[in-house]
């Protein structure tokens, strides 16, 4: 049997990237899956690939720095499907690097906004749903929030904030049959990383290269198979945890 054969599962940022490549995997897996995403027209396209191979999905135009388009997000989730086991909070963003005191209380305000408050805003209201029958959240933060990332001190206090969410709600959920973890992925080539809209530049790429011991970027697609780990009853006993895809880096 598939390994989510029978779930239903919401991935944020599902539109591009390590999202987009989970979602197809939860649905070649068996899922339903909800592409949630502020591009639309991106989301739609992924949603397309997944009923051309026999899956079923549906779009949802999400801006997770919104209370109210989460909450939009998981009622939807419900009307169409009628319930919620699985939760991918991976929408976040990166900026160009910077010196601490030239980020600015704007780019550190909206670091924060997307990439933590706007999982706290999702996971708000999964966890009202999953308490009465389990799930796996899978939060997405980074190896910025397990060691300093320089030049990005916003964006590394913001990944920090996310394992100590992550690491707290497991606490509390953990006996409402809730497991709740971070993916912590390195150097992975996605559009944060490659392309006129990334924040990284070749230096940065070929420091990262370099750092990792296996010499190069990770694969959307290598990430999405640890998510599809942590989603699935495979990894039962895994809560908490921070795990980390990195090809070495932080070794």
């Amino acid at each position: 049997m598939a390994a989510l054969q029978g779930k239903v599962a919401v991935v944020t940022g599902g539109a591009s990237g390590i999202g987009r490549a989970s979602a197809l995997l939860f649905a070649r897996n068996g899922a339903k899956v909800v592409v949630a995403d502020m591009s639309e027209v991106a989301g739609a396209e992924v949603v397309r690939e997944i009923e051309q191979a026999g899956g079923t999905a549906f779009m949802q135009t999400l801006d997770v720095r919104s209370d109210e388009n989460c909450a939009a997000l998981v009622a939807a989730t419900l009307a169409r499907f009628g319930q919620l086991d699985i939760a991918f909070n991976n929408a976040g963003i990166f900026a160009a690097p910077t010196l601490t005191e030239d980020q600015g209380l704007a780019l550190w305000q909206r670091m924060l906004d997307v990439n933590l408050t706007g999982v706290f805003n999702c996971m708000v209201h999964e966890l009202r749903v999953m308490k009465e029958r389990g799930g796996s959240i899978i939060n997405t933060a980074s190896i910025a929030g397990i060691q300093g990332a320089y030049g990005a001190a916003a964006y590394s206090a913001s990944k920090h904030g996310v394992i100590g969410l992550t690491r707290s709600a497991a606490l509390e959920y953990g006996k409402y049959g809730v497991r709740i973890n971070a993916l912590c992925p390195g150097l992975i080539e996605t559009p944060m990383t490659v392309g006129p809209d990334s924040g990284f530049n070749d230096k940065m790429i070929n420091a990262g290269v370099k750092g990792s011991a296996l010499r190069r970027q990770g694969r959307p697609e290598e990430m999405a198979e640890m998510v599809l780990w942590l989603a699935s009853d495979k990894s039962s006993y895994a809560n908490g945890g921070q795990f980390v895809v990195d090809g070495g880096t932080t070794a």
